[in-house]
């Protein structure tokens, strides 16, 4: 059971010559040098952006000396190999239609799942629900990338009669059901942040629970939901060894633009192949980074408008903006205001273009089709003010159960392949064997052992850092700009794609410290990219600890760090600890970090210092199932291993959020 420590309890525990000794101590030294080391650890955020973005340009200096910044934007050939071209288009528009294809599908079901999380499942199914979505979130996305390749390629070749089914169609699917999570989990938020009083003021005028939902609740929420599908945008722009395994990796442009099945390869694809095949300082090497810039960039502005809009939204939570609306005018009637007329008027719009390009890929080899297909359904939503409330909202909840049925179908499929195909694999022998024969035979121990040294580490690292960065933030920061900067940069570092930390990493611990790929270049980088979580969660759980606690302990004359010391942060440790859980789970399916920095593919030992290279299960499922003949059978046993641990680590994390719930629960009651 977690419990909440009194102050009274920990301090008169103690006799009181001891308690005026620890609190002169704590005075005279520690309370002076506690801050500076607090404020330090929470800029080291912006250390890590400034430096990112000084290295990246640094490695992408020379890359305009032979290719010219215009020909590298608008040339439509990347060839760097065959016909040294350098035209970045054909990878801009691949991460473009397959980010785009995925946000297609991803926002409809996200949104509707997320208001059946938020405003109709029982409370029971709800738990069940936000567990679902935070398993779809746990998944590595090599997992995914291999599910994808192995049957969802597959599908689409024979239902549509294609000789290959790697395609942006494919990668647009799989980043859909990546981005979903971010989506719902987001929204979901938004939506509870609607105050009671909105949808109960509706109820009580008459309007039923798909009106209150739709024209109060809906239009109140739009910041947030609108800030939850940019930031599935960012997830899907920034995903790389799914897309890389099943979206054909040919850089071309498709023909026409629309065509679904036409292969395509992606910014960060074309990074995860080419890097580790070009000779460092080359004109390829340098028009890379370049495009890590570009990707660094999207990425950026990306949080930047997130980060906008998240904080319009805060402030029209605040009471104090609340009170001032309502002095000019009322927030809720159930006859239109102009606000949520043009807020449904935007929703509308949206949907009739949503539907317009949804219609138009569809259709993709004749566009007069699509165009047909698209203003009847224009039509059909045209009139859909005139069909009666009850049947309105019957259909309207018939999609929304559709959503979560699909959403739930997903994980069962995916969860599923892994677990039959992988069940017959496992053995002793499997996991505790070295892999033979380029790991068609064998076992995968050294893999095991890797994963766990490289997470083991990270946290080693991460952990006493994040936990500084988040008190700092959450004990000692007063609002102004600069913490708003360390508060903005936390976000970036959030928001960046792995394979950007798996580049720094590169860049930093294995060429300028000369160590090559080893276990510490590994485990640092995995520390900078769930640094970000880490600190997140470390401060949500401190502020979570009562007022009164801290005044009580303030009361009996302890001073601000001998309470954040002993009162504080006891209190915290399990909201700690689950921050912690999260980001060991995100380190150990993650692939893109570590196959730059720290591992190979066969190693027959274990890792005998720090600067030794490891194997680790993602990468070595990612060549099994992409490069090795033959590595199929293991590849599956593989994908179980690193899906039961993340479930491990994820159950853990779900386990200890639940007793934080119900114990804020009873300290809310006995208040």
């Amino acid at each position: 059971m977690v419990k909440t420590m009194s102050a009274t309890t920990v301090i008169k525990n103690k006799p009181s010559s001891i308690l005026d000794l620890e609190l002169k101590s704590e005075k005279s030294f520690t309370e002076k040098m506690v801050k500076p080391i607090l404020f330090f650890s929470a800029t080291f955020s912006i250390i890590i952006v400034f430096f990112q973005i000084f290295f990246f340009f640094q490695q992408a200096s020379g890359a305009f000396a032979e290719v010219s910044l215009w020909d590298f934007i608008t040339g439509t050939s990347w060839r760097p190999v065959e016909q040294q071209t350098y035209g970045a288009v054909p990878l801009i528009v691949g991460t473009f239609v397959t980010t785009l294809g995925a946000m297609i599908i991803t926002v409809p079901i996200g949104i509707l799942t997320a208001i059946y999380i938020a405003e109709l499942a029982p409370r029971k199914l709800k738990k069940i629900l936000k567990f679902i979505v935070e398993l779809l979130s746990g998944i590595p996305s090599v997992v995914y990338g291999y599910f994808g390749l192995i049957v969802l390629t597959n599908w689409i070749r024979i239902i549509f009669d294609r000789p290959t089914g790697q395609s942006w169609l494919a990668g647009s699917i799989i980043l859909s059901i990546m981005a979903l999570p971010t989506v719902i989990s987001v929204s979901v938020n938004a939506l509870n942040a609607v105050p009671v009083e909105y949808k109960e003021a509706a109820l009580g005028m008459g309007a039923n629970r798909w009106e209150a939902i739709s024209k109060v609740i809906l239009p109140s929420a739009f910041s947030g939901i609108t800030t939850a599908i940019i930031l599935g945008t960012g997830r899907a722009i920034g995903e790389t060894m799914a897309v890389l395994m099943v979206t054909g990796n040919t850089t071309i442009i498709p023909s026409p633009i629309t065509n679904i099945f036409s292969p395509v390869r992606t910014i960060t694809a074309a990074l995860g192949i080419e890097i580790p095949e070009t000779a460092i300082g080359g004109t390829h090497y340098t028009m890379l980074f370049a495009l890590v810039i570009v990707l660094y960039v999207i990425i950026i502005v990306i949080n930047s408008i997130a980060e906008f809009l998240s904080n319009k939204f805060n402030k029209k939570r605040d009471p104090k903006y609340l009170r001032k609306k309502k002095k000019k005018k009322p927030i809720l009637s159930l006859q239109k205001s102009k606000i949520i007329s043009r807020l449904n008027k935007k929703i509308f719009y949206s949907i009739f273009l949503h539907i317009f390009v949804f219609g138009l890929l569809l259709s993709w080899s004749n566009i007069w089709l699509a165009l047909i297909g698209t203003i009847i359904l224009f039509l059909i939503i045209k009139f859909y003010k005139r069909i009666p409330n009850k049947v309105q909202e019957k259909i309207a909840f018939g999609l929304i159960f559709s959503a979560v049925l699909m959403v739930f179908t997903t994980l069962i499929i995916v969860i599923g392949f892994v677990i039959i195909k992988g069940i017959p694999v496992i053995s002793w022998k499997f996991l505790l064997s070295y892999p033979r024969d380029l790991g068609r035979d064998g076992g995968i121990f050294p893999a095991i052992v890797g994963s766990l040294y490289l997470v083991g580490g990270a946290v080693l690292f991460a952990v006493p850092l994040g936990i500084a960065s988040g008190l700092y933030l959450a004990e000692y920061t007063k609002p102004n700009k600069f913490n708003r900067l360390i508060r903005m940069s936390i976000d970036n570092l959030n928001g960046t794609p792995s394979i950007v930390f798996g580049l720094f990493g590169f860049i930093v611990f294995c060429i300028l410290t000369g160590w090559g790929k080893t276990l510490l270049a590994g485990q640092l980088t995995l520390a900078l990219m769930i640094l970000p979580t880490i600190i997140r969660t470390t401060e949500q759980s401190i502020l979570s600890v009562p007022l009164d606690i801290r005044e009580g302990s303030y009361a009996l004359g302890a001073n601000k760090w001998y309470t954040v010391k002993k009162i504080v942060i006891p209190s915290a440790i399990p909201g700690i600890i689950t921050g912690t859980i999260l980001g060991m789970g995100r380190a150990i399916g993650e692939t893109a970090p570590i196959m730059f920095t720290a591992v190979v593919f066969n190693l027959r030992r274990l890792p005998n210092s720090p600067l030794s290279p490891v194997m680790a299960l993602p990468y070595h499922l990612f060549l099994l199932s992409t490069t090795v003949p033959g590595g199929q059978e293991n590849a599956y046993g593989t994908a179980l291993v690193l899906f039961v641990l993340v479930l491990i680590l994820y159950g853990m994390a779900t386990l200890f959020q639940s007793k934080i719930e119900k114990h804020s629960e009873k300290h809310f009651i006995l208040r």
